[in-house]
């Protein structure tokens, strides 16, 4: 029995229970009163044909069960049991529950029983402007579009087992699915309490959906967690997911829908995000470690790479990142990033920079479009422990394109050092088109902060210590103006400058022994 398989088994031991009291098992006709409970009205699937073995084809069954509950408003219930299915078509008004052992399974594909798979990609002329996975939402295991008020609950599983994972613009041959949930041009959703195992090229994507609500999820997953886009008003908190191979927790803002929409008022909130560990092992809680040359060990918080619409009103808090990438601040292809404030954060081993805050001009979207611009950052309070010591926290923008006002108060920063004078010597490119990726960057010539093309940088008790004697400087300036540095702790060996400037205006700096405090009104090149 395969480590998936037997995560699921004493699960599935469990006895039927009820959503509300008593689930009366009966069969909906066109003119018949649904059951209920206690006021509630349930629609049990085994009651519509569904056979829950994990070998019969339950995706009429449970088709009929959504129909009929969105007849009347209701909660389509999921005893325990193994339901394979192919693309489950959600409609508004229905939530769904998920029962304690109750797993929704995404079939095979290509099918044995020759039923055609998943549904197929629906067309989108604007597919060229993000990756496939991105741009089609009916290739699912379960998709909606247009959906007012509809949610999934309760403690059971989704597993996408017969997924693909896609390859960015790669078209999936017809009857092949890559997603677990898809939703486009939703309103009031909630997803709370379930778990997901292996989704696919996305666990969740949510395309133009407003007030969305996703709680207490645990995801287990070969792609991407949860993919936030072109959303308004999102809650994601207390969510726990594993996705060595790309990202946990991903807002972006395509051109999916044909035009630039932003993510506008979302809050990420007592998450956890990892990608060191085997899949499946998050779920049954044994956590083991993945081996190092099978996964990138990704599993970071990153908005963007696609962000044509922009990200605007945005607060991270309270999060733990452990044998994963940091955080990432991505706007490439016209939008604005803004209003973003990240505190309360702890990272554990980040296998790249904890922070890569990017401006650059991609523009993979229509011609026209105008570059971006990321400003009003305000990151505060954060612990970084044995991070990787090749690169530093990267800040850049590109020429004639600053990022603006950008504030990092009561940061610690641990990495492991040990990089040479020849590291000192790197001459990052500025790579103004290319995908955002700080490994692109190559070594930096820094172990603490390459900061290029900026305006209004503020530092305070902010704290950069390696384990190893690096013989780098800690923070470049290029191209800076406005640079106020107060109450900061740079390790730096002996006779390496703390800080080196190139085309800085206006450098201040207080209570930063054993430098004296300093201005200085212009600097071609200078260390200090």
């Amino acid at each position: 029995m395969t480590l998936l398989e037997n995560g699921r088994r004493d699960f599935l031991k469990i006895g039927s229970v009820g959503v509300v009291g008593a689930v009366q098992a009966m069969a909906i006709g066109p003119q018949a009163a649904p059951p209920t409970s206690n006021g509630a009205t349930n629609f049990d699937v085994k009651a519509f044909g569904a056979a829950g073995d994990g070998k019969a084809l339950d995706t009429p069954a449970i088709d009929k069960a959504i129909a009929a509950a969105s007849v009347v408003g209701g909660t389509v219930v999921f005893g325990p049991g193994k339901y394979l299915c192919y693309s489950l078509h959600l409609k508004s008004n229905v939530a769904l529950y998920l029962s304690p052992g109750a797993t929704i399974i995404a079939a095979d594909f290509p099918s044995a029983s020759g039923s055609g798979g998943f549904d197929p990609a629906e067309p989108n002329a604007r597919d060229t402007y993000q990756d496939f996975g991105h741009s089609h939402w009916h290739n699912s295991l379960m998709w909606g579009e247009d959906l007012d008020n509809f949610s999934i609950f309760g403690p059971g599983l989704i597993w996408g087992k017969g997924l693909s994972r896609g390859s960015g613009d790669k078209v999936l041959e017809n009857g092949m699915g890559n997603k677990a949930i898809s939703l486009k041009n939703c309103r009031n959703v909630t997803f709370r309490d379930f778990s997901i195992l292996h989704g696919g090229h996305f666990a969740i994507l949510a395309t133009g959906v407003d007030n969305l609500t996703i709680g207490n999820l645990k995801i287990d997953t070969n792609r991407d967690g949860i993919d936030v886009d072109c959303c308004r008003n999102v809650r994601i908190s207390n969510c726990s997911v594993n996705s060595p191979w790309d990202d946990a927790i991903c807002p972006k803002s395509s051109f999916a829908l044909g035009y630039a929409r932003p993510t506008d008022n979302l809050t990420i909130a007592n998450c956890y995000v990892t990608g060191g560990y085997e899949e499946g092992t998050l779920l049954n809680a044994t956590f083991q470690p993945i081996r190092p040359d099978k996964a990138s060990r990704n599993g970071r918080i990153k908005f963007g790479t696609e962000s044509n619409g922009g990200f605007r009103n945005i607060t991270v808090s309270n999060c733990a990142l452990e044998l994963c990438r940091g955080i990432a601040l991505e706007t490439v292809d016209g939008g604005l990033l803004e209003d973003v404030s990240i505190s309360n954060i702890t990272m554990r081993e980040p296998v790249d920079v904890p922070f890569f805050i990017r401006l650059g001009s991609r523009m993979r979207g229509p011609a026209g479009a105008p570059v971006g611009q990321l400003r009003r950052v305000k990151i505060s309070n954060v612990v970084v422990s044995n991070a990787a010591s090749q690169q530093a926290s990267i800040v850049t923008g590109i020429p004639d394109h600053r990022i603006e006002d950008l504030s990092l108060t009561n940061i610690s920063v641990v990495h492991r050092g040990g990089r040479t004078t020849e590291d000192a010597k790197a001459q990052p490119a500025e790579l103004e088109k290319d995908y955002p990726d700080p490994n692109r960057f190559g070594p930096m010539p820094v172990h603490g902060f390459f900061i290029r093309h900026a305006k209004g940088i503020s530092f305070r008790d902010v704290d950069v210590r390696y384990e190893k004697d690096d013989l780098r400087p800690a923070i470049l300036l290029d191209d800076v103006v406005g640079a106020d540095f107060t109450h900061v702790k740079m390790a730096h060996g002996q006779g390496i400058p703390t800080f080196v400037l190139r085309n800085v205006e206006d450098f201040n700096l207080d209570q930063t022994r054993p430098i004296p405090d300093t201005h200085l009104d212009r600097v071609v090149e200078q260390g200090l």
